[in-house]
């Protein structure tokens, strides 16, 4: 009789980042609530105990995820920076339509990282990843922000407009059929910032 082989302790260096993955499949797939250190061990072919030498808990896990998401975020809005001219507004609608390719390419991500849940914000990577995307966001809004005003009374303006968008657009809440007339592209509603931004009103 054939037995399957008995999972081992990987030593490679390879596991955490195998965990992740095995971790964004099952928040995909499942939602937040059915994350599984057990399950992630089993898709990455070791044993249950093997996960603990990584993560501690089902939080480790999570905020490790939402760390991979905080970079997918950066990456994409650092993506349209390059591409995008050094005029101010235009560097300004370029992070506003990379938050929404990341909206709109990691829809389980975007939700989960700003679902609200505790992360443990004193891991390396959270803190690195999380904190590089409000730079972002901040050095952008940066031209814009009038003397006397406080810069983030600028960036929750910015920032809120985009992420209602995008939550608004991936919810599918755009289809309201109590919605008059159709549901404006982005661009549309950036020129009316824009303008908003130049005059300070």
């Amino acid at each position: 009789m054939m037995t399957s082989p008995t999972p081992r302790r990987r030593r490679d260096g390879t596991l955490r980042n195998d965990l992740v993955d095995a971790g964004v499949t099952l928040l995909r797939e499942r939602g937040p609530d059915g994350l599984s250190l057990r399950e992630c061990a089993a898709m990455a072919g070791v044993s249950h105990a093997a996960p603990s030498y990584h993560f501690k808990n089902i939080a480790g896990l999570a905020t490790a995820i939402a760390a991979r998401g905080f970079k997918l975020f950066c990456d994409a809005m650092t993506t349209r920076l390059d591409a995008a001219s050094t005029a101010p507004q235009d560097r300004l609608n370029a992070i506003c339509h990379g938050y929404l390719d990341f909206a709109s390419e990691h829809p389980h991500l975007f939700l989960f990282i700003f679902s609200g849940q505790a992360f443990n914000e004193e891991d390396d990577d959270f803190s690195r990843h999380s904190t590089a995307a409000y730079a972002i966001l901040r050095d952008t809004c940066g031209p814009f922000v009038p003397a006397g005003t406080a810069p983030e009374d600028i960036e929750i303006l910015v920032w809120s407009l985009v992420h209602g968008y995008a939550h608004l657009t991936m919810t599918r809440k755009k289809d309201n059929p109590e919605l008059v007339g159709s549901w404006p592209p982005l661009d549309a509603l950036l020129k009316h910032l824009n303008k908003a931004l130049e005059t300070g009103g």
